[in-house]
């Protein structure tokens, strides 16, 4: 069972920003993955210095590291460019992790875990991921003179495992739950709906940093309807052969970063601060050939050791790469999916890879934090390759 008390060196996120998320090729496109991160570190810190009046960055504990999932980028330590981008300075260190579309989550939950240890007293994590700037890779030529060969992706999986493209697997995975395409058709025209909801009633305001302009996500759309988008054809398994996925059902390719502080409880209660208790978190590997079933077993691991129920938490925040897919996942939980993102989720506001996991906080500390939402709250995420991320939070007030 969990603890109703915070210890002292509970992990306790803090501060939570990010950009807004924009459509590969369009509002973000000229931004490097590093400049996409750097402004969302340095917002962090001066949302501490900022609250309470007077917490001054000069009492604020010095930055342990800066930890930031990443996919695709252009190599090198990507956290370590943003955080001397950001104006940390060269003492501050860098590490750039790889959990595939589990990066952002799976950076945080490092921080707490080094919280826990006494490792430090502030760390920044999250994740970031700039599809339009990533590079196009190639096979070294086998001999000089030779052009290089196209380089599609590196694998998920090796043999005898298919390792199947996420669309096709989402296919196959929605067949096999038996998710029909009417209702993954509605669940993503919901999901835009909210979205443009909550952009309306400017429920993302205080987490977006302005980055080059760009304060609004760029991908919801008014008007989807389940009637308009019935009208695409299937995009990875053909029709005849039950292939229900379309573009409008699944996921974007995003541009876009996500942070949070992430403090031990005693550093939280010195400054006054509410925020949000890390209490627990999983990583469970699962089946490859259906990679979007990852974050079942992760979500009933951390469930079965903490001795809670799905109805137990009151704020739920999963990625939605594919409507088939995080249905298949829900109806797997006994999850209603009416409760899943009710501001709209992956769908509708994007899927910036390695920034992804990490939006699902960023969200939950807006929903249950600054809008002094439900106790507890759960995020989760499906990674290719056969693996699941789950991390478990409760709202903490002001000492």
């Amino acid at each position: 069972m969990i603890a109703t008390k915070p210890h002292p060196r509970t992990p306790v996120i803090v501060a939570a920003r990010r950009t807004a998320i924009g459509t590969a090729g369009r509002a973000l496109a000229d931004v490097p993955v590093e400049r996409l991160a750097a402004p969302v570190l340095r917002a962090l810190l001066d949302d501490l210095a900022a609250r309470p009046a007077e917490a001054s960055k000069d009492r604020l504990p010095p930055v342990a590291d800066v930890i930031l999932g990443n996919c695709m980028g252009p190599g090198g330590n990507v956290a370590r460019v943003a955080t001397l981008a950001a104006g940390l300075g060269p003492d501050v260190p860098g590490l750039t992790l790889d959990r595939q579309c589990g990066s952002g989550l799976e950076a945080i939950t490092l921080a707490g875990s080094l919280v826990l240890a006494g490792r430090g007293d502030l760390y920044l994590a999250g994740g970031a991921e700039s599809a339009s700037t990533a590079p196009i890779r190639a096979w070294r030529p086998k001999r000089p003179g030779d052009p290089p060969r196209p380089y599609e992706r590196a694998p998920f999986a090796p043999p005898p495992y298919t390792d199947p493209d996420m669309g096709v697997a989402a296919d196959r995975v929605a067949q096999e739950a038996g998710v029909s395409r009417a209702r993954q058709d509605a669940y993503a025209a919901r999901s835009h709906a909210r979205a443009v909801a909550a952009i309306e009633a400017k429920r993302f305001a205080r987490e977006i940093v302005l980055l080059g302009g760009v304060d609004r996500d760029e991908r919801p759309r008014a008007g989807l309807t389940p009637e308009r988008l019935a009208r695409l054809r299937p995009a990875y398994v053909p029709e005849a052969e039950g292939g229900t996925v379309t573009a409008g059902n699944s996921c974007g390719v995003n541009d876009g970063a996500a942070a949070v502080a992430v403090v031990p409880d005693h550093v939280r209660v010195d400054h006054g601060w509410p925020g949000l208790a890390l209490l627990d978190w999983e990583c469970a590997g699962s089946d490859p050939d259906r990679p979007g079933l990852g974050m079942v077993p992760a979500v009933r691991r951390l469930l079965a050791r903490t001795g809670l129920q799905l109805d137990d938490i009151g704020a739920i925040e999963l990625v939605e790469a594919f409507a088939g897919q995080v249905l298949a996942c829900a109806d797997a939980l006994g999850l209603d999916p009416d409760r899943i993102s009710p501001d709209g989720g992956t769908l509708a506001l994007g899927h910036p890879w390695g920034a992804s996991g990490a939006l699902l906080l960023v969200r939950l500390f807006s929903r249950m934090v600054r809008e002094d939402g439900p106790d507890l709250g759960l995020a989760a995420v499906s990674i290719g390759g056969g693996m699941g991320v789950a991390a478990l939070v409760r709202k903490v007030p002001e000492p």
